[in-house]
């Protein structure tokens, strides 16, 4: 059941801590993770779409609410008027579908050790009996949704653009604030979150209201934005629903790579080979992430893998990615048209407000959804494609990919367009320029490599999908038989 949250009060981050440390010191072998912690910075970079932020952009952890200013953003006569924010959920906790497997690999290391495994050549415990004992906290009914973690990837982010930005993120625009959200709990929560991050920026100290009670009003639901690919038949049918469609993700699953590991954690943890899968291997890893990300834990589930074998899983999740929200068919991409447009729709309308001499209306629009929000969205503008595709039979050859979910969708990831009147401009094409920020640093333009772009001319290279690429004809299946457009 949804259970959207109240009231949010703020405490400071060294109470929590303390806190979190007199519980955990409980548990056995339980170790707070250390900022330069060698196992799990190691691995920390191979998680996927389950990394956390700080992973991703490493001078978060010394000062999470300090704002970081790009150099290459645009300043001097150049104003930010607009900007549009693409926002991932923050971090928060396993679906109800991975906690079953993890309870199911949690079973058999128990049934191992009754059958009297457990005891190393030199009798001391080994990791399978580690983790037979280490506590399994995750409970069903955390489904996915978001963890005080996340709550903490919300109000952080809100409070850095806020300083970035703060003409646009001024207590006077807060009314003016345009929020819209997936229907999903975590990215409503995330909605929430981000609010009360910009009433600590606006009010230091004091607790913010509920949101219901903000004068901007709480984020709405717009799930055939945010979830475009609920709405899309075509990829329902050809990609979600088609047995067929992740063969590659399947086949790498059999392939030498992830036999070696399968073969390696089996004698590990002693237990029969045959006892184990692909998929129970994967959520053996991201248990590790997932103790990481939301207690800040170094499990004994970090244990089971290296570096090696990390680099493997993370193509694993990126074969999915790639399938299912990237390049892998061309429905994947075109599915997100409809949110590329209502983008520049708010770009529009605020360029031509500022062609009157009125005040944008909308100087801030935020948006909050999901990991397969953003991938589908950045494929289709261009970005991180790599020369040849990824398959379960080039794993070596894509070690040097540009396609790494990780690095470009973390939790609390962010794809934010600016846009900028500039004064002194010899001609009107020139009054606007674009700017586009991944996770807070300037994103160079897929075609150019350019780090900023006139509007116009970007508008014109996108020109195709603005004007030609519309949803409910992308979408709609081929009445006769047809067949996936594989790469």
């Amino acid at each position: 059941m949804l259970r959207a949250p109240r009231r949010l009060l703020w405490t400071s981050v060294a109470p929590a801590a303390a806190l979190a440390a007199a519980l955990f010191s409980s548990f056995a072998r339980c170790s707070l993770l250390e900022p330069r912690d060698p196992v799990a910075s190691s691995l920390s970079p191979y998680f996927g779409t389950k990394t956390r932020y700080e992973d991703v952009s490493p001078g978060l952890l010394a000062g999470p609410e300090a704002p970081w200013r790009d150099p290459e953003l645009l300043e001097g006569t150049c104003t930010p008027v607009q900007v549009v924010a693409l926002i991932r959920h923050g971090t928060r906790y396993p679906t109800a579908k991975q906690i079953r497997k993890l309870r199911q690999l949690h079973r058999l290391l128990q049934a191992r050790g009754s059958r009297g495994g457990g005891a190393g050549s030199t009798g001391s415990r080994d990791l399978g009996a580690a983790l037979a004992d280490w506590p399994l906290w995750y409970a069903d009914w955390m489904d996915g949704q978001l963890v005080e973690k996340g709550r903490q990837d919300m109000r952080q982010l809100a409070l850095r653009l806020a300083s970035l930005f703060p003409a646009l993120f001024s207590l006077e625009n807060y009314g003016r604030l345009r929020l819209i959200t997936s229907s999903k709990h975590r990215c409503v929560d995330s909605g929430a979150a981000f609010l009360q991050g910009l009433w600590q920026h606006y009010h230091p100290g004091l607790p913010p209201p509920d949101v219901a009670d903000m004068e901007c009003g709480p984020p709405r639901v717009n799930d055939k934005l945010m979830r475009f690919f609920d709405h899309c038949e075509k990829f329902l049918t050809e990609v979600e629903r088609n047995a067929t469609a992740l063969y590659h993700v399947e086949a790498f699953k059999t392939g030498p790579e992830m036999q070696n590991i399968l073969k390696k954690v089996a004698a590990t943890l002693q237990v029969p080979v045959n006892d184990l899968n692909a998929d129970l291997i994967q959520v053996a890893f991201f248990t590790c992430s997932f103790d990481l990300a939301i207690k800040g834990v170094k499990s004994p589930w970090c244990d089971v893998f290296d570096i090696e074998d990390a680099k493997v899983l993370e193509y694993l999740n990126d074969l999915k990615q790639y399938w299912k929200r990237g390049y892998g068919y061309t429905i994947n991409s075109r599915s997100s048209c409809t949110l590329f447009q209502d983008i520049f729709q708010h770009l529009d309308k605020a360029v031509e407000q500022k062609q009157r001499s009125q005040p944008v209306s909308s100087p801030v629009i935020l948006q909050f959804g999901h990991a397969e929000t953003l991938l589908p969205l950045l494929s289709l503008m261009g970005y991180f494609k790599d020369k040849e595709p990824l398959t379960a039979y080039n794993y070596k050859e894509q070690m040097h990919r540009k396609f790494r979910s990780g690095h470009i969708v973390p939790y609390a990831s962010n794809l934010i367009f600016v846009l900028y009147h500039c004064e002194n401009a010899k001609t009107p094409k020139e009054q606007f320029r674009v700017q586009m920020l991944l996770n807070e640093k300037v994103l160079p333009l897929a075609y150019s490599q350019e780090t900023v772009s006139f509007y116009e001319d970007l508008k014109n290279h996108y020109k195709d999908i603005l004007q030609s690429c519309q949803t409910s004809e992308e979408c709609e299946l081929a009445k006769a038989n047809s067949t996936s457009d594989e790469l």
